[in-house]
């Protein structure tokens, strides 16, 4: 029989991917914002209480880093009350819960990729709401969160995707060289849960795979270098890319100018190595590339 799963978000990339990487594998649930209001933690927590699972996941989150400078209360509401109200309700039934976060926790102000244990100083609206998010998630047993960072996949709008489309339609491209990351494959990052699921679903609560973890690939980069490895795999591409820098963009939000993230811990527990990100960026763009040039049917 397969695992059951309840996933929160279905229509963002990392929540297609999941319904993408667990087909076959998993009997999943999926819960759109139109079939649950995640600003509403009863009907989020009737959801659960309801749901025939063996596993809670959320794909789903306020993701508009901008918007959220002005709308403090909707980021909080979506990324730090549903989530406790999710980690609540699994923990009234025993079901484990896995959540979903970002490099935005923290401030930018490093030397070195962030581990799990460096403190987190988030500078935004968005950064902080997620990080409020966490904290209600893990106060609560039989849970973990993974964070991620500068999420691309085959699936919805991301960099990878938003920059081939420049690249085809501008000359100049004016691309941040400054704010440094380490760049996350949507899909691998899907594919791991979908392996990690058994685990979490018999695992105790003093078992290693709940906690916090980092998942990101190998290596850091910069915003620049990274749209360079995506366009230079398109021969439509037409773009000049040239360097910029953060301050040159009128952005509601501040953005920590360097958040890579160390996956270590999940190599530790798990004994899963994201690969190097930019063969990942590369097989993304290819697959992108080929996908626009198929001829619709």
């Amino acid at each position: 029989m397969s695992l059951k799963v309840l996933q929160f978000g279905a229509t963002g990339q990392v929540g297609q991917a999941l319904i993408a990487a667990g087909r076959g594998k998993l009997s999943l649930t999926t819960l759109t914002r139109a079939e649950v209001d995640l600003t509403d933690p009863a009907a989020v927590r009737a959801a659960v209480l309801a749901a025939d699972c063996d596993l809670v996941w959320n794909a789903a989150a306020f993701t508009m880093v901008d918007r959220a400078e002005a709308e403090p209360e909707a980021a909080f509401a979506v990324n730090a009350t549903a989530p406790e109200a999710m980690a609540a309700a699994c923990s009234e039934r025993d079901v484990p819960f896995v959540h979903l976060s970002t490099d935005s926790v923290f401030d930018g102000q490093t030397d070195r990729p962030y581990v799990e244990a460096d403190p987190a100083r988030p500078i935004s609206v968005y950064g902080r709401s997620k990080l409020a998010g966490e904290a209600a998630v893990l106060a609560r047993p039989r849970t973990a969160v993974l964070r991620v960072s500068w999420v691309f996949s085959l699936y919805g709008r991301n960099y990878v995707a938003f920059m081939l489309e420049l690249g085809r339609t501008r000359d100049v491209l004016k691309v941040v060289a400054d704010q440094y990351g380490s760049p996350t494959d949507g899909e691998a990052l899907a594919a791991f849960m979908v392996e990690a699921a058994p685990r979490w679903a018999a695992g105790g609560a003093g078992d290693a795979a709940f906690g916090l973890f980092h998942f990101a690939n190998a290596g850091e980069t910069s915003r620049f270098d990274f749209a360079q490895a995506a366009i230079a795999r398109d021969p439509l591409t037409r773009a000049h890319l040239e360097p910029t820098t953060q301050a040159a963009f009128a952005e509601a939000a501040a953005r920590p100018p360097r958040s890579p993230l160390d996956s270590g811990k999940l190599a530790r527990v798990f004994g899963f190595t994201p690969q190097p990100w930019r063969p990942a960026v590369e097989r993304a763009a290819d697959q992108l590339v080929l996908a626009w040039a198929a001829p619709a049917r």
